[in-house]
């Protein structure tokens, strides 16, 4: 009942994010034909506005824009103009997906382990050498990783290719540099929440029966300590499956980041509101993905 609940109350708010996004864009200054190679006549400007219906009152627009949405159609692209916002993410979003999720599986591969080693040894080397290692990879932006990556593993040592999206080795690098910064944050929260779930009452009363700390850490602090990690990975993958424009921009991998910030550039109205639905449906369904995770790790999670 729950979760129908929550499917119920999403269809609102991404109504409500469709037009606060749309009527943003549209009382923005500029248009989507100011940046034109050539100025445009008065009569070619006016005839493009009524090609797409630019000319027409805002509401009429946005109800224009509804109807085809109920159908599926996010219409044509301003900027791309011989293609339509559909195929441009049929074509865009399977890449930036892909590598969304080969850098989440890295993230998860990385930082689950360093911050359990982190809480393990707490307050040894082992603890400050993790530590560092998460902290150093959140300070440093991912156009930093990039270059450093390609100039070491491309360049120098030529093992891995300099960019594209060709096959599978080709996505190495870019899994690398997007993943990086949220292995450091997994594995921030990851130690936190085992060194808080290791001073809980439940853990003393285990300890006290004799439990050693590696069976307390694998089967009873685990569980409680992946908690805030859940939480975190559900916006962590809907921020890594909508692409990135800086990764996939230094390996020119042809993923739907580069659109979206054209689109701004150029006030691609159909484009961002679009991409801007696509993230809000992605955000909404790994949030209720990550509340139903919940009720299978923790038994004292109840929905009503």
């Amino acid at each position: 009942m729950y979760f129908l609940r929550r499917l119920l109350f999403a269809i609102p708010l991404v109504l409500f994010t469709s037009a606060l996004t749309f009527f943003l864009l549209h009382v923005t200054p500029g248009g989507p034909f100011d940046r034109e190679r050539a100025p445009s006549s008065p009569e070619i400007e006016h005839n493009l506005k009524a090609k797409y219906h630019l000319d027409e009152p805002l509401w009429k627009q946005y109800l224009r824009f509804l109807d085809d949405l109920a159908h599926g159609d996010f219409g044509p692209s301003l900027k791309y103009r011989n293609h339509s916002v559909n195929d441009i993410i049929a074509q865009a979003l399977p890449v930036s997906l892909t590598l969304g999720s080969l850098a989440f599986c890295f993230a998860m591969g990385v930082g689950l382990p360093l911050g359990f080693i982190a809480a393990a040894r707490r307050g040894k080397w082992q603890d400050l050498t993790c530590n560092f290692l998460a902290m150093l990879v959140v300070c440093v932006p991912g156009f930093v990783v990039g270059p450093l990556l390609i100039l070491v593993f491309a360049v120098k040592l030529k093992w891995l290719p300099i960019g594209l999206w060709a096959s599978p080795v080709y996505a190495v690098l870019p899994m690398i540099a997007l993943g990086l910064l949220y292995a450091g944050q997994v594995a921030r929260l990851f130690r936190e929440g085992m060194i808080n779930a290791m001073q809980s009452q439940f853990i003393t009363a285990a300890r006290s029966k004799g439990l050693g700390e590696t069976e307390l850490l694998v089967k009873h602090a685990l569980r409680i300590a992946i908690l805030p990690v859940v939480s975190y990975s559900g916006p962590m993958l809907a921020d890594l499956l909508t692409g990135s424009f800086v990764v996939e921009n230094i390996f020119q991998i042809p993923g739907i980041g580069p659109f979206f910030v054209n689109s701004v550039l150029n006030a691609d109205y159909s484009m961002m509101v679009a991409l801007a639905l696509l993230y809000a449906f992605l955000l909404i369904g790994m949030n209720l993905l990550v509340d139903f995770s919940y009720t299978l790790l923790d038994p004292r999670v109840k929905y009503e």
